[in-house]
């Protein structure tokens, strides 16, 4: 069955696709914002995951967090930023939702649920850098 046209024309389009990847990085770049908007909070939230040195930390976080998203937006290496997104994904993933630690029923499913939605970020950060390459 053929793509019809109108979406086709939607899927070439690059706000289009600038739309999507701003979309698909919101997590991270929102909360790169919100961190540098709130260095106390970001520091308090590095230090209650035991993240020491926090600043060093907080610094890593935002950086990879909006040089990230603005590599995966603006599609300029887009694999570098999709990796360095997703590489952190992984990390603060098994670092602040270990569902396999909770002992509570409803907790441990809301972890889970949780680490999964990361997993299917990493996924579309994948897919992500996989449409860039093949475009370039």
């Amino acid at each position: 069955m053929n793509t019809p046209t109108f979406i086709a024309r939607l899927l070439g389009d690059r706000r289009f696709a600038a739309f999507a990847s701003a979309l698909l990085t919101l997590p991270y770049w929102s909360s790169g914002v919100a961190k540098l908007l709130d260095l106390p909070g970001a520091l308090g939230e590095a230090r209650h995951f035991g993240l020491e040195p926090a600043i060093l930390t907080v610094v890593a976080t935002i950086l990879v967090q909006i040089g990230g998203s603005l590599l995966v937006i603006l599609r300029r290496q887009a694999w570098l930023g999709a990796g360095a997104l997703g590489v952190f994904t992984a990390i603060a993933t098994l670092i602040a939702h270990p569902f396999w630690q909770v002992a509570d029923p409803v907790a441990r499913f809301h972890e889970r649920n949780t680490f999964l939605e990361h997993v299917g970020l990493i996924g579309g950060l994948m897919l992500a850098a996989i449409l860039q390459e093949r475009k370039a």
